[in-house]
């Protein structure tokens, strides 16, 4: 007998068999643990790169907060960063590498509306779930695109909230509408500029600005001489807060309101402090850090030097809300079945019960005015 020979067969029989035991256990494990990629996308970089902070921020302890209580159907959830800076061209870059190279199975994003109605048409035709914490052209939802959803509300709905406001709380007539000729800024002024018709108010002024830009004072000299009572300005903080000290440096007591563009302590600081972004009113949901089903997130923020300002709290409630339909529809990865679901159902979330109609907006709308104060702060209009 050829022991030589048999102790190699046997010892290659053993080698086989503990490689297959190897693989198997190795997929067991993966099935058994495994992860959930959700795609982060928003301006990471760029002149409104604070509000891609926001975004981090939110998403970064409701994924913490979600793992620790066992993750996604036993899986833990990883988040992967995808920079869009704001710009279009951009963002289709960052959607086709989130869905090709880093096959996310959910994308929280993007932030501006010329971004996220750019990319959702990657993630729609991938079946990838998208859900906007932002973005609030109607063109994101009107376009009938089954995986494509937002937790923030629409233009033409904060739009009319904001003329509502202007016409009958400030009694103004003498109207000036400003915007930063964005899809965002554009759309906002136009939904204003749509209701205050219907208001039977006409606006003496209509002009644009560009992105960029920091002086105004052409601009602000052709307000001061058509004796505006009101300065209405769709567009980021980034324009916003050196247009307001303009305005205030030339003698113009006429307040400026705008909308949720200009959410955060990045417009104080491009107006050149509190005094300046003082008395701008805005619109914005009801404020996310006083509503009772977020009380120890938002003392889990504040413990760790953090105030949830923005985006922040919109953010981690959009990734409750994608981790929810994952449960709900019984997948991880299939972003129609998914979008199915939400169609059907409530989510509870830190910022209260949220559902959703047919084109992916939510049923139930909180945009309330708010107004910068001589702190550097936003407080509501009561």
């Amino acid at each position: 007998m050829d022991f030589s020979r048999l102790f190699t067969r046997s010892l290659a029989l053993s080698l086989s068999v503990l490689a297959f035991f190897a693989v198997l256990f190795l997929q067991t494990t993966a099935q058994a643990g495994g992860v959930v990629k959700i795609g982060v996308a928003g301006p990471f970089s760029g002149p409104v790169a604070a509000f891609g902070e926001q975004f981090w921020r939110g998403a970064k302890l409701a994924a913490h907060d979600i793992n620790a209580r066992g993750g996604v159907n036993g899986k833990k959830i990883v988040l992967v960063k995808g920079d869009d800076a704001c710009e279009p061209k951009q963002a289709l870059a960052v959607a086709n590498r989130l869905v090709d190279r880093d096959e996310v199975n959910a994308v929280m994003g993007h932030f501006c509306s010329s971004t996220t109605i750019t990319a959702s048409e990657i993630y729609d035709d991938a079946g990838v779930l998208m859900i906007t914490p932002a973005s609030t052209n109607p063109m994101v939802t009107e376009r009938g695109l089954p995986t494509v959803f937002r937790t923030t509300g629409r233009d033409d709905q904060q739009g009319t909230v904001a003329a509502e406001f202007v016409v009958k709380n400030l009694k103004s007539k003498r109207i000036a509408i400003i915007h930063d000729k964005t899809t965002y800024g554009h759309g906002l002024a136009k939904a204003f500029k749509a209701h205050i018709h219907t208001l039977g108010v006409t606006e003496v002024l209509t002009d644009g600005l560009t992105r960029g830009e920091k002086d105004f004072n052409a601009l602000v000299t052709k307000i001061k001489g058509n004796r505006i009572d009101v300065v209405y300005f769709g567009g980021i903080h980034n324009e916003a807060g050196p247009l307001a000290r303009q305005l205030k440096e030339q003698g113009i007591t006429a307040p400026m309101v705008s909308g949720d563009g200009i959410v955060s302590d990045e417009f104080v600081m491009s107006a050149g402090g509190p005094s300046y972004a003082k008395g701008v009113y805005m619109t914005f949901g009801a404020d996310p850090r006083k509503i009772p089903a977020g009380a120890s997130v938002v003392a889990e923020y504040r413990k760790q030097g953090i105030e949830p300002e923005g985006y922040t709290l919109y953010s981690y409630a959009t990734i409750q809300v994608i981790a929810a339909s994952m449960v709900g529809a019984g997948t991880t990865d299939n972003g129609e079945r998914m979008a199915a679901w939400l169609h059907k159902n409530t989510v509870p979330t830190i910022m209260g019960d949220k559902s959703w109609d047919k084109k992916g907006d939510l049923t139930v709308l909180d945009y309330v005015m708010y107004r910068w104060d001589e702190k550097g702060g936003y407080g509501e209009v009561e």
